[in-house]
């Protein structure tokens, strides 16, 4: 019988700050018992085997991540808002989202925020093929702009690169001296790109 005071929720809030800080690898069930307290035993009993344990993780994951309710009076500004509230929020839950897609859940964690931008990319005019690969475009640019971002905060610190020439443009030189503006230059490129993807020619 499992501990009275053990519940389901408390087992998966720590499943999931073990994954949080170690990663899915390091989830185990012995060490998960070990972290709540209990015997093997009663992680079974509420929430299964390991399998069972990591599906659970990633449902509350797909929850987690909540409803898209865009902001922007056209479709472009919409989008451009879908795209900032995604990257948000994957940043938020790295180590699980790494899980779903080594589980290929992938798909599915990603369809709430695939939805939202069917809905803006179908306000704009597009169809079809042209419309499926405008989402996939948005949603490819948020994805590998987080893993850029990820890469770069666990580099070790990099030393400024030695200008082999000025560029004969002074501000330029000044402003790759100076640290980048990760959230003006996601915005940046997600409203070129929405820009170009959204031109119904």
């Amino acid at each position: 019988m499992a501990r009275p005071s053990l519940t389901r929720d408390e087992v998966l809030d720590t499943a999931a700050n073990l994954v949080r800080q170690h990663g899915p690898e390091a989830l185990t069930m012995r060490k998960l018992a070990a972290e709540l307290g209990t015997a093997v035993t009663s992680i079974y009993w509420h929430v299964g085997n390991r399998e069972s344990l990591l599906d659970a993780l990633v449902q509350r994951t797909v929850a987690d991540l909540g409803e898209f309710r865009p902001v922007g009076r056209t479709p472009a500004e919409r989008v451009v808002s879908l795209a900032r509230i995604l990257r948000r929020r994957l940043r938020a839950h790295p180590h699980l989202i790494a899980m779903a897609h080594e589980r290929g859940l992938t798909e599915r964690m990603f369809l709430p925020a695939r939805e939202a931008l069917v809905r803006e990319v179908h306000a704009a005019g597009l169809r079809g093929a042209r419309a499926a690969e405008a989402v996939r475009a948005v949603q490819f640019q948020v994805v590998g702009f987080v893993l850029v971002e990820r890469n770069r905060e666990r580099a070790p610190v990099q030393q400024p690169a030695q200008e082999t020439t000025a560029y004969d443009d002074p501000a330029l030189a000044r402003a790759f001296a100076r640290p980048v503006n990760e959230e003006r230059l996601f915005v940046t490129s997600v409203r070129a790109l929405t820009r170009s993807l959204l031109e119904n020619d």
